[in-house]
């Protein structure tokens, strides 16, 4: 049986997600960063997470070659950092608030949740590549609401 493509994203994007916006950097110190929807808790012990990232992603080789990986969860008054880090190629980092943890990673200062990684593995996933990264250091908010991915646009809770 050949699955659709089109009619096959259009079922996935019926699954409401987080947005996220995933950082890495270059042992040069060059900065990298995308907006991911595909983040998941894998394990408490070792506390574990993952992200998916598309094999064409121009960032693809920093993340591989890093060797970590941040992750910082976006509130719902933050589309236009996840429209910045959607592109491709764009100066994403101009006017942008971070800090570093101790993996070298940028950590967006106002996000919602974050999470410092050493990454733990990497695995096919067809078209896309599927990190695995043990959690070093987290934080999170303990006011504000998620930025929602829903059937192709932004929501909010309620």
């Amino acid at each position: 049986m050949t699955v659709d493509r089109r009619a096959f994203r259009d079922a996935l994007g019926c699954f409401a997600t987080g947005v996220t916006v995933a950082t890495s950097t270059t042992p040069k110190g060059e900065l990298h960063g995308i907006t991911a929807n595909s983040f998941n808790s894998v394990s408490l012990n070792p506390p574990l997470v993952l992200f998916s990232m598309d094999r064409s992603a121009y960032s693809l080789k920093a993340f591989e070659e890093s060797g970590c990986f941040a992750i910082n969860i976006l509130r719902d008054d933050q589309i236009s950092l996840s429209s910045t880090f959607a592109q491709a190629l764009a100066d994403k980092w101009d006017g942008i608030a971070y800090e570093i943890w101790e993996t070298g990673c940028p950590i967006l200062t106002d996000a919602l949740a974050s999470f410092d990684c050493r990454t733990h593995s990497i695995h096919d996933g067809g078209d896309h590549l599927i990190f695995v990264g043990r959690v070093l250091r987290h934080r999170s908010q303990d006011e504000g609401q998620p930025l929602l991915y829903f059937r192709g646009t932004y929501h909010h809770i309620g």
